[in-house]
């Protein structure tokens, strides 16, 4: 059987705080207002593994209201989805990534987090696309208030 995975995840961009992506730490004056670390990619990532799995949301497992989920590295979130879904015993197929960010521009980071997403999820390359893009100056996050990630993932059965 083969099951679609796809989720969202958007944060508010404040000062004095870092911007992960995907696990990298990406110079910048902002990061992500949030609970954890507020990473929007593995947070999507996570809730699109937990969707195909027809599991809930991100929010069910890992509450935002729950004290040890503080400043907690999101890496751990993904490791956690892709332990659910062996359990279920499917695999990932492809992952295809979309970061929307006024600034900075992503350009050659593109490429660390694509292979920080290969290394955390023992996948190949050619499973993982990191697309990155702005909003041309509209909205929040046009004005450089925000970042948001877009995923969808392909899972199989596996036996």
């Amino acid at each position: 059987m083969i099951k679609i995975g796809s989720s969202i995840d958007v944060h508010q961009l404040v000062a004095k705080r870092k911007l992960i992506l995907g696990g990298i730490i990406i110079p910048s004056k902002f990061g992500p207002k949030a609970h954890s670390d507020g990473d929007v990619v593995f947070h999507a990532i996570t809730e699109a593994i937990i969707g195909a799995l027809a599991k809930g949301d991100l929010g069910d497992h890992f509450p935002p209201s729950d004290p040890k989920f503080k400043n907690y590295d999101s890496s751990k979130f993904v490791l956690k989805a892709l332990e659910m879904l062996k359990q279920a015993k499917y695999r990932i197929n492809n992952i295809d990534i979309t970061i929307i960010l006024e600034e900075p521009k992503l350009g050659k980071n593109k490429i660390l987090i694509r292979d920080n997403i290969v290394k955390l999820m023992k996948l190949r390359k050619e499973q993982v696309n990191v697309k990155a893009g702005t909003a041309e100056r509209l909205g929040d996050i046009g004005k450089g208030k925000g970042v948001i990630s877009f995923v969808t993932l392909l899972i199989e059965k596996v036996g």
